[in-house]
């Protein structure tokens, strides 16, 4: 049911932005006009697994509660380096419409969340649709 709402949501909210949007059973898939495609997956507005693939690039926000060093903890930002950051998009409890509409919004800006703000200089080649996490 939740994957559902977001998917309606996220076609009006990002209409132009949206290549697609499907309902998968336990998830929904979104591909943007920027190469970035993403699995969402919740299970409640504090627990969801977010990952999104960009050319070869995986990352993946969480709401696992197993770094609790981390600011944020326990949502965190699995990075494309392999690094572990804290996650300064969304917030666990919050209306998961509210954390998809900004993680949505950011990653059209910057598809790999890089902590200066620069906007990517453009889309990478060899984008691979089959994201599985």
């Amino acid at each position: 049911m939740i994957h559902s709402i977001l998917k309606d949501a996220i076609e009006v909210e990002f209409a132009l932005a949206l290549e697609s949007a499907e309902l998968c059973r336990d998830a929904l898939l979104v591909r943007l006009c920027n190469d970035v495609t993403m699995e969402l997956r919740f299970a409640d507005a504090g627990e969801y697994a977010i990952g999104w693939q960009w050319g070869k690039v995986q990352l993946r926000i969480d709401t696992a509660p197993v770094h609790p060093n981390l600011a944020t903890f326990p949502n965190h930002l699995h990075d494309g380096d392999g690094q572990l950051r804290a996650d300064r998009i969304t917030r666990p409890g919050d209306a998961p419409w509210d954390n998809v509409r900004a993680l949505v919004a950011a990653l059209l800006e910057d598809p790999l969340l890089r902590e200066s703000g620069a906007p990517p200089t453009h889309a990478p080649a060899n984008v691979n649709q089959a994201v599985i996490w």
